[in-house]
């Protein structure tokens, strides 16, 4: 008779991912730095660290190693403590969702997503991750220099051209795509067929926006956000986004409201009248199409493989009135249907 895992217990897991053992605690952390606690305390909530008590043990040599650099970027001039805070935040906040997923991800390959994970599951990637975590480590780092690289590419560009008194703002295309009727379709869904329907599209949509150059901003569980600098590249993500959605077996219909102009970049994000223009297209868009607004419609003019169909202009909350149009991609025999 086989003895099943057992699963480690806490300390052992911390110990494992952290790569090190918990010997110091949080009087410890600040007098072996020489942060003041006060900024400490915010550092360690910026990065979503629980709060242990006094004497709890639960700071590593690498917890240590990491607020003693910090503490040396600040005392050199490189950051202020409230860009410190800021982003540390950033990290903290991307690196939670990320490790959530992540962890989803192998649940799903070697369990029931729908059932408790067994210990078996558990202790095979807890094993993995033994084996393997110097190797994978390294490939975080290179993702995030990638990314890194492209966005201060992309600042750098626009600066160039644009004066220097004024925040640094780039003509792009922007899109929301969001699925139709999510909040009635998770009603009737558990947990699980939930968590597979938000990852299905989340996946579709960004495989689209990287293979037409386009830019995933962020994802807001039934609806994503998207940029890109040319305009047929954002007309292809969002169609694309639409004709898969309308083959996908597991993705209701969506809808999708696509604007171009200019746009202020922000820790990532994106503002401006053109995102709440795009918005408020989404907004008024029917099940399955895609609606862009006067600025696109221009560009998309003479280039072929469209057809653009202008609608009734309609009332926008904060913009007025809005010209919208329904983009379409122009079938061999003129096929036109209707929004």
């Amino acid at each position: 008779m086989s003895i099943p895992p057992r699963l480690p217990e806490p300390n052992e897991i911390e110990a494992l991912l952290l790569g090190g053992e918990l010997r110091y605690t949080r009087l410890d952390a600040v007098r072996m730095t020489g942060v003041s606690m006060e900024f400490a305390e915010r550092l360690w909530r910026a990065f979503g660290y629980p709060r242990p008590a006094d004497d709890a043990v639960a700071f590593t040599e690498g917890d240590i190693a990491a607020l003693a650099r910090i503490r040396n970027l600040m005392d050199a001039g490189v950051f202020d403590e409230d860009t410190v805070i800021r982003m540390v935040r950033a990290v903290g906040q991307t690196m939670a969702r990320l490790a959530e997923w992540q962890v989803d991800i192998l649940l799903g390959e070697n369990a029931d997503a729908q059932a408790p994970p067994p210990p078996a599951a558990v202790r095979l990637i807890l094993d993995t991750a033994e084996t393997h975590i110097a190797e994978l480590e390294p490939l975080i780092v290179h993702a995030w220099r990638r990314q890194l690289a492209a966005s201060g590419a992309r600042a750098m560009t626009v600066a160039a051209a644009e004066d220097e008194t004024v925040p640094v703002r780039m003509r792009l295309v922007v899109g929301f795509v969001d699925m139709v009727s999510f909040t009635q379709a998770s009603r009737a869904m558990d947990e699980g067929e939930l968590a597979r329907m938000v990852e299905s599209f989340e996946e579709t949509a960004a495989d689209l926006i990287a293979s037409s150059g386009g830019r995933l901003v962020k994802t807001l569980g039934d609806e994503v956000l998207f940029s890109a600098e040319a305009p047929r590249a954002g007309c292809e993500i969002a169609l694309g986004i639409a004709e898969a959605a309308a083959t996908h077996a597991n993705i209701p219909d969506v809808r999708a409201g696509v604007a171009y102009g200019s746009v202020l970049p922000l820790m990532g994000d994106v503002f401006g009248p053109t995102v709440n223009l795009a918005a408020r297209l989404t907004s008024i868009a029917r099940p399955g199409s895609v609606l862009i607004d006067a600025g696109l419609a221009a560009e998309l003019e003479d280039v072929p493989g469209y057809q653009v169909q202008r609608l009734v202009r309609r009332p926008a909350r904060g913009l007025g009135l809005i010209q919208p149009y329904v983009l379409r991609r122009r079938l061999p025999r003129g096929d036109r249907g209707g929004q």
